[in-house]
């Protein structure tokens, strides 16, 4: 029997699981790459150190993707997190589980995650054609036959599919993949950065430049009305604010910046205190160190760098002394830790996006096999869909997961 030839485009997490399965599955496999290596993305995930999946269960799992998640219940059904941190265990990957369920590496590198996958990739005997930017799809009656990259081309019985989005661009993500299947009859949802940065009050977040808080409560508002809301992690930084929390929140903020609607964020600095008990340990801390300046006292409920940004925006001298603070001015204060309010005006651009909203529409892609509804043996997987989740490692497990089951589908078409 002859055997099936697959031809898989995009070196990195989907691409990669993707052509090592094909391999397993008994194709002749064939990984391309526009790139000088692999895995360029996958290698700087995670701040570096790689979430290469959670601990959730597949519901909440799901959840996290919104109303598209459902699309994935099939693959994750296939391959999910027990299977994938096996996959890595068995290639000698020693793994760590941190708060929140999220999987890393246990030494931190995202470096040796690549490593590993390309000797798999190896072993699976998988050729690997490297700097070669696809260019186009050859396709001949709505099937599929190979790929052409610059006086090149390569014939195959499938193709699949995963070039990314357009975050990153410096890695190779540079939205390709959409421009090459959108002359086939695929709709492209519209793109935008997703975990990504936002743009608020630059004259005020730059004088915090690089503070990092924990255990904040940040809310977002859309046209005066609360949207969502998370709590964790938030750092400051000179055009605006970003983080865990930030990012989570950042796609609704971005569509509605879109949209031309107002965006606020309202950020709680002593979500453990209440009014009521916040009031208490002002007085109190205001009658015990009544001969103090307010900058000094305030040191005790904000890092250094936030003090003078507290006074300026509530109007209160930061030498006033502890015995003198009015009880208006205590208010004040008050009101603004538990409702610091930034307008945010604006995003940061893809390249500093962690992962790309929008992408091709679902229900032209079968979720049972990842293949093409429009163009037969053409497989479409990981972020080029339109699938994004929030951080926790969800986005990296979509990818594996789709990579898995494109892999095996499309090494068990009938070659012609």
């Amino acid at each position: 029997m002859k055997k099936n030839k697959v031809i898989v485009v995009g070196a990195g997490a989907a691409g990669m699981m993707a052509a090592g399965q094909a391999a397993l599955a008994g194709a002749e496999t064939i990984l391309i790459e526009k790139m000088r290596r692999p895995g360029l993305k996958l290698a700087i995930t995670g701040k570096g150190r790689c979430n290469l999946t959670s601990s959730a269960e597949i519901p909440e799992f799901i959840g996290h993707f919104g109303k598209n998640g459902r699309f994935l219940r099939q693959s994750f059904h296939r391959f999910f997190n027990t299977e994938l941190c096996e996959f890595f265990k068995k290639q000698g990957l020693k793994l760590t589980t941190e708060r929140g369920g999220r999987v890393f590496p246990s030494d931190g590198k995202a470096q040796h995650v690549v490593t590993i996958m390309t000797d798999w990739l190896k072993q699976c005997g998988v050729t690997i054609i490297r700097d070669a930017p696809v260019d186009r799809l050859l396709v001949d009656n709505a099937e599929i036959r190979g790929v052409g990259y610059g006086s090149r081309k390569l014939l195959g019985d499938a193709v699949i599919l995963a070039t990314g989005g357009a975050s990153y661009p410096a890695t190779g993500s540079t939205g390709d993949g959409y421009a090459l299947v959108e002359p086939l009859g695929h709709t492209i949802e519209t793109i935008r950065p997703a975990l990504v940065p936002l743009i608020a009050a630059p004259e005020i977040c730059g004088q915090m430049d690089g503070l990092n808080l924990r255990n904040i409560n940040a809310s977002l508002y859309i046209s005066g009305k609360k949207a969502d809301q998370d709590f964790g992690e938030l750092v400051f930084h000179k055009h605006g604010v970003t983080g865990p929390v930030i990012l989570t929140l950042s796609l609704q903020a971005v569509d509605a910046l879109r949209a031309d609607k107002p965006v606020e964020l309202e950020l709680d600095l002593k979500p453990a205190l209440d009014d009521k008990k916040l009031d208490a340990r002002l007085l109190r801390d205001f009658a015990k160190r009544n001969k103090e300046e307010l900058s000094s006292i305030l040191r005790g409920l904000l890092p250094k760098e936030m003090v003078a940004v507290c006074l300026d925006l509530t109007g209160i001298s930061p030498q006033r002394l502890g015995q003198d603070v009015t009880a208006d001015e205590r208010k004040r204060l008050r009101v603004w830790l538990k409702n610091f309010r930034l307008t945010v005006t604006d995003h940061r651009p893809f390249k500093e996006a962690i992962v790309t909203a929008g992408g091709i529409r679902l229900k032209e892609v079968d979720p049972r096999t990842m293949e093409s509804r429009k163009v037969k043996g053409l497989y479409l997987i990981g972020e080029l869909l339109d699938l994004q989740a929030d951080t926790g490692g969800y986005n990296l497990q979509a990818a594996f997961s789709t990579g898995f089951v494109a892999g095996q589908s499309a090494a068990a078409i009938q070659p012609e």
